[in-house]
């Protein structure tokens, strides 16, 4: 397929990745991966332990391009337009698609200057009047804002689990992304706190494309309208979550599902 009809044929989507294979030196970690990415959606990839979901995640914002032996190959668009183009700087890349890690990893700065950050460094303020209100608008998207209003002076690392990796969120929806990408981010948190995150993902999808890696086959049927299912590096089947878990084309699926393998 070349690159103009990958184009035509990717545009009504956010992301679309075509033919992306992933090696870590000799190993050959994703193989041959197809796959849309709809915006304004939750898309959960689930799997088996090992099997490239993370993986497969980090090409979407080139987190990959830090592991030195790491090579990817094919094709992912957003917007239509190929996020390894040479030209395309990662840093302002990463702006765009913002990340949620598994551990909530707040800087050690205090709450105000953990969201205020991602502003700071792209410039996306005039004057702290600005800064002041997007520091407000994240913590408030983050569903946070109740909690740490009276407290932003205090260190982001002082915060329950929970409210670290809302934090965690607040700064990645500070820099204004377009798509939201959540490596596990609630394999840390006690129920209470998953149930939180998970109330506050169906919220987002209304201003983001999100992309959700979980273990937990239970948390992606609650959050995502859309599920891809990975083993040993493919990609076996994409699609509506509620076909998926109720009736997958593929024998792979299912036996995942019904937890005979995994």
């Amino acid at each position: 397929m070349s690159q103009s009809e990958t184009l035509t044929e990717a545009s009504d989507n956010k992301i679309a990745a075509r033919s992306v294979d992933v090696f870590y030196g000799k190993n050959h970690a994703i193989k041959n991966v197809d796959v849309d990415i709809d915006d304004k959606t939750v898309t959960a990839f689930i799997g088996p332990s090992g099997c490239g979901k993370s993986t497969f995640l980090r090409c979407l914002n080139r987190m990959n391009d830090t592991i030195d032996i790491a090579r990817v190959e094919g094709d992912i668009l957003l917007d239509g337009e190929d996020i390894y183009d040479k030209r395309v700087d990662p840093v302002q890349l990463r702006a765009r698609v913002g990340m949620v890690f598994q551990k909530p990893n707040p800087f050690p700065k205090s709450i105000y200057d953990n969201v205020a950050y991602g502003p700071r460094i792209h410039g996306l303020t005039r004057n702290k009047s600005e800064l002041d209100d997007i520091v407000e608008a994240s913590l408030r998207r983050a569903a946070l804002w109740d909690e740490a209003k009276d407290r932003l002076k205090e260190s982001g690392t002082g915060m329950s689990g929970g409210q670290q990796q809302r934090l965690c969120i607040a700064r990645a929806v500070a820099t204004q992304p377009e798509v939201l990408l959540m490596d596990e981010p609630c394999s840390a948190l006690d129920p209470i706190a998953t149930a939180q995150i998970e109330e506050l993902i169906d919220e987002l999808r209304q201003n983001f494309c999100v992309v959700i890696v979980t273990h937990s086959m239970q948390q992606a049927a609650r959050v995502s309208q859309k599920t891809a299912f990975f083993h040993l590096g493919e990609m076996v089947e994409y699609g509506d979550t509620e076909k998926i878990f109720n009736s997958p084309e593929d024998k792979r699926t299912e036996s995942y599902i019904t937890g005979r393998i995994g």
